[in-house]
């Protein structure tokens, strides 16, 4: 839909695909919260969810049982929401393109550097909006970090330390445990998701990747304790840790650099709040981090607490309804996406042949090579 020709007054109405985690906890609420759209009809087939979707945003949401019964009604809409299981996501985002629809996909995009690079051509081709859902760029731990960064108070970084960590020693089963690589599940494609995306926003472009990845849970099929060591073109060295079996956890962040070192510990607060049934509310504070979780810079035993800048996911929505008012780029490409998955499936390789895979430049060919 040519959203950008709508009446500032009008809300552009918006259909949610899946109402699982990802659709329930994150997606329909922001979008809920966000001035200037509507959240008029969730896709789901399970009755209680759909009775649960009601509940929560208006008896007058609309519901379906399958994604045709949506695309039925693309004329009615103005933006897709994908939020349904990562094997989805290629043929959902595609069917909405062809009807004419923006599209916002749940990370990760596809399973593949390729599919991303498909759907960002056919999104091009058509001039439609298309963007992944990287809500961790507006965690309060980034978003601070970044302004340490762009303030020069680590002079030149040199290492940058990163992790996603949880105990979760027992399997919960379901299809992100799955080892069917259609499902794109195991916690590279998930936390590692959002930990290479930061790193990329952050240091730019990868030119190697190391990875060891495990699975080490009784039963697991897929991984559930990773780590990646890349090497950005720039010089930075980006750690990062993905696990469901850290007994004791890291840093969430550890930042070295030639003038001091930023250190934080914890997760930022917005989705506790947000599966506690906590909303984001116009005028109102969010995302904000107590005094006892901010982070530390310093030097030796020079250091000082900064205080966090707040999380701001509903950031990432109100940017999505800008682009679509306004026809600009939205706030996470598919191009983006596309170069995340690059690093992912190069991690892949490393893993399973024990090797360090270089990356060739953005404008050759991309595919892993030897080292």
């Amino acid at each position: 839909m040519d959203t950008a020709s709508r009446p500032p007054s009008r809300p552009l109405r918006v259909g949610l695909i899946g109402y699982g985690l990802a659709g329930a906890v994150f997606h329909a609420p922001l979008i809920a919260a966000t001035d200037g759209l509507v959240l008029d009809t969730v896709v789901t087939s399970d009755p209680e969810r759909q009775r649960r979707a009601r509940a929560e945003h208006g008896e007058n949401l609309r519901t379906a049982a399958d994604s045709r019964e949506l695309f039925d009604r693309a004329g009615e809409l103005d933006l897709v929401v994908v939020a349904s299981p990562n094997r989805t996501h290629v043929e959902l985002a595609t069917r909405a393109l062809e009807a004419g629809l923006a599209v916002v996909v749940d990370k990760p995009l596809a399973a593949t550097a390729a599919e991303a690079e498909a759907l960002a051509g056919l999104a091009e081709e058509r001039g439609l909006l298309l963007s992944v859902f990287q809500n961790r760029r507006w965690d309060a731990d980034f978003r601070t970090l970044r302004r340490l960064l762009e303030q020069g108070e680590l002079g030149e970084v040199w290492r940058f330390e990163s992790r996603f960590e949880r105990w979760r020693p027992a399997l919960k089963g379901g299809w992100r445990e799955s080892g069917d690589p259609a499902e794109a599940g195991g916690l590279l494609y998930d936390l590692g998701s959002h930990l290479v995306d930061q790193a990329l926003v952050l240091f730019g472009p990868v030119e190697s990747v190391y990875a060891e990845s495990d699975a080490r849970r009784p039963g697991s099929e897929t991984d559930d304790d990773t780590f990646l060591a890349l090497r950005h073109t720039g010089g930075v060295r980006s750690h990062l840790w993905m696990s469901a079996t850290a007994a004791r956890l890291g840093p969430r962040m550890r930042v070295l650099g030639s003038r001091a070192a930023y250190v934080k510990h914890g997760l930022d607060p917005q989705e506790d709040a947000l599966r506690a049934g906590a909303r984001p509310v116009a005028g109102a504070r969010w995302g904000v981090e107590p005094e006892t979780a901010w982070g530390v810079l310093g030097a030796g035993e020079e250091t000082r607490p900064v205080p966090s800048l707040d999380g701001d996911y509903p950031a990432y929505y109100a940017a999505v309804a800008a682009a679509l008012r306004g026809g600009t780029a939205p706030p996470v490409t598919a191009r983006e996406a596309a170069g995340a998955l690059r690093v992912l499936e190069a991690a892949r390789v490393s893993a399973a042949e024990g090797r360090t895979v270089r990356l060739a430049a953005p404008d050759r060919d991309p595919a892993p090579g030897r080292s």
